[in-house]
């Protein structure tokens, strides 16, 4: 974009050419911002079993136990039909059902990240979508590799705000989707929150970030190695250690100042004991927060605003970056206080089957009035056709 267009204006522009211009439109951006370099853009399967095939085999195994534990996690969090039975003998039933075609966008970067392909496509999978589909830019090889170990139905060599514009609206090629999922860049993310009127999302990622909650019997190192990792995410990150216990805070300091600089934030906290600590974690509402010693694992219970919670001196959040099943996708920049982490149900919705049967009687004579008081006549005689049918 040329110089002093702004963000916004960038991307409602891309998203609109993309909608109406369809693939002619889509092939000239991803020859613009995509190093394809002559490739389809759509990967073969072939390619995605050769990548497969040359996969590290630790990578793999380590693959295989995210893909098994998030899983795992994600399926339990599918419902079931509910049949409720009401006092004037009518049934509601709620209904889960997922959608039937789901955009996992895998973002780009200084790195590959196949575990977001893995948090992503498991999920939908789990959720019981029919179709996933990935978009990579770059298709590094060991997210290809990633693809196909999830069994995702294709894969998209492109990025940026013209893959998500793609995915939201289709094009010739490629199909539009009803629910998008994965963090990305600032374009990525306006892009996103443009076509939410058009499809389903599983919300906007900023920054990255972390608190630890610790006591005095906390290990220095752990937690600034939590701290740390943290920041290996670069820029903009926020990495914050609260405790009431000063002599903790300096020695988390040292080790701190003594580890290379990747431009994130890094704060301490001192407060009062944990009821202090909770209420400043509240008003956070972190993306991953630690609890570390007893008095602040005792919080646990009382949590209400964070993206994942992890408790006890090894509930490192690496853990759940990869491998302990919790889905790495979070709420970030506060949004911990009224969003969830991703999972089964940013991929269904919910429906109502309703059967009236021998309680329209009943219905009809509480409900017409309500109808007339708001002025809506034939709704009341709709309801009460059916009293005396």
């Amino acid at each position: 974009m040329a110089d002093g267009t702004s963000v916004a204006d960038g991307v409602a522009t891309i998203v609109e050419a993309v909608r109406t211009g369809g693939d002619a439109a889509l092939a000239s951006y991803v020859e613009r911002f995509d190093a394809t370099e002559g490739a389809s853009v759509l990967v073969s399967p072939a390619e995605l079993g050769a990548a497969l095939t040359a996969l590290d085999p630790d990578v793999r195994r380590g693959l295989e136990v995210a893909i098994a534990n998030v899983r795992a996690v994600a399926e339990a969090g599918v419902g079931e039909p509910m049949d409720v039975t009401l006092p004037q003998g009518h049934t509601v039933t709620l209904r889960e059902l997922p959608v039937r075609r789901a955009g996992i966008y895998a973002p780009g970067g200084r790195n590959p990240y196949p575990s977001t392909v893995v948090m992503g496509a498991i999920t939908a999978r789990a959720a019981g979508v029919d179709e996933v589909v990935v978009c990579a830019p770059g298709s590094h090889p060991v997210i290809l590799a990633a693809c196909a170990l999830c069994g995702v139905d294709a894969v998209y060599r492109m990025g940026g705000a013209h893959a998500v514009a793609a995915l939201a609206h289709g094009t010739e090629s490629i199909a539009r989707v009803d629910v998008i999922a994965g963090p990305g860049g600032l374009w990525v993310q306006e892009a996103k929150r443009l076509v939410s009127r058009v499809v389903g999302i599983d919300g906007f990622f900023g920054p990255s970030d972390v608190l630890v909650l610790a006591d005095g019997a906390a290990d220095s190192a752990l937690v600034a190695a939590d701290l740390l990792a943290q920041a290996e995410h670069g820029p903009g990150t926020l990495s914050v250690i609260c405790s009431d216990d000063a002599a903790l805070l300096d020695a988390v300091e040292e080790e701190l100042r003594a580890a290379p600089d990747t431009g994130a934030v890094a704060v301490t906290v001192l407060v009062d004991g944990p009821a202090a600590a909770l209420a400043f974690s509240d008003g956070f509402a972190p993306e991953h927060l630690e609890l570390v010693g007893v008095g602040m694992e005792a919080l646990a219970p009382e949590v209400r605003a964070a993206g994942c919670l992890f408790v006890g001196r090894e509930g490192a959040t690496a853990f759940g970056d990869y491998v302990a099943g919790s889905n790495h996708s979070l709420p970030t920049g506060g949004a911990a206080r009224y969003a969830s982490t991703l999972n089964v149900r940013h991929f269904r919705r919910r429906m109502s089957e309703v059967r009236i049967g021998g309680a329209a009687g009943a219905l009809a004579r509480a409900g017409a009035p309500i109808a007339r008081a708001e002025g809506f006549d034939v709704h009341a005689e709709s309801m009460e056709m059916r009293e005396t049918a």
